[in-house]
């Protein structure tokens, strides 16, 4: 099992266990800012259900409907969570503001410090885990997930706070001020999930430095005259690259091919443990001014 399918089913088992703590609390005290921070363990455990679903459906070996395999799927699962995000955030600030106009005081106060203690250590250690997983895979569904636990412990630390300053000053309206902050920060932490996976399911070319990097691999071999058409793209842990490299029209297709094969090591060499897809056209001159003529029409 990929290190990233086991990374969505240990989320999946904390959020379950979260959701049933916060949750019996939320409804006995009746805290906005632990509704919310329940309401996103919740969300939490959906969207690690779905993350294990697109995990395991984007390794299927392409077929003769998806011919490119299902990578896209994962990109797809970012973006809904984003969305999951952003919705949850306006059902928190919405809760928020009706507190503030009919408030109501918090009970429980002791037994919802302790969970939210214990609610904040399990968190931690979660999301330390899938940070990890997010390093070593640079999967845009852990990175999500990971946000997304980062949110969930960033509310945590906002509901403890809140909790102390309540029986502190015995102001009740510290706890709806803070489910707004929480849900600010929560649709600020989802705008980059959703553009992210946007602008992969958009097909957008790589990062600058990537084709930098490509554009070097290709210059520095001598027997490439010039390059043009350099495409690129990237589908979760799949990164496609298109290019036509221009040869001396002497050379045999045998040498070319292999001057091609070493291009296409590199460059895989240098994505590392991403799967990449080069397709290197090989010109016997430069017909790039040609084709662009023939677009124009």
């Amino acid at each position: 099992m990929r290190l990233e399918k086991k990374a969505t089913l240990v989320s999946t088992s904390v959020a379950g266990v979260l959701v049933v703590l916060k949750m019996s609390v939320a409804i006995f005290s009746g805290s906005i800012a632990i509704l919310a921070s329940a309401i996103d363990s919740m969300l939490d455990l959906l969207v690690s259900l779905f993350n294990y679903f697109a995990l395991h459906n984007s390794e299927k070996n392409p077929d003769s409907q998806f011919q490119f395999g299902r990578s896209k799927i994962e990109p797809l699962a970012a973006v809904i969570e984003g969305a999951v995000i952003l919705f949850s955030a306006l059902f928190i600030l919405y809760n928020a503001l009706l507190k503030i106009v009919h408030p109501k005081e918090i009970a429980f106060m002791n037994e919802s410090v302790i969970v939210m203690l214990l609610s904040f250590g399990i968190t931690a250690f979660l999301v330390l885990f899938l940070r990890y997983v997010s390093k070593k895979t640079n999967n845009l569904v852990i990175r999500s997930d990971a946000l997304h636990y980062e949110t969930d412990l960033f509310s945590n630390g906002a509901v403890l706070f809140t909790l102390a300053a309540i029986s502190y000053t015995g102001e009740q309206l510290i706890d709806p001020i803070l489910g707004i902050a929480i849900s600010l920060y929560m649709i600020y932490s989802a705008v980059p999930i959703i553009k992210d996976g946007v602008l992969m399911l958009l097909d957008a070319a790589l990062p600058e430095k990537d084709i930098n990097a490509i554009k070097e691999i290709l210059e520095v071999e001598p027997i490439i005259q010039t390059y043009h058409y350099l495409q690129t793209r990237e589908s979760a842990s799949h990164v496609f690259v298109s290019v036509h490299a221009v040869f001396n029209a002497s050379i045999s297709l045998y040498d070319a091919h292999l001057v091609s094969d070493k291009i296409e090591e590199k460059i895989k060499k240098y994505f590392g443990e991403k799967k990449s897809h080069i397709l290197m056209h090989m010109d016997p001159y430069d017909d790039s001014e040609l084709n662009e003529e023939k677009e124009e029409w």
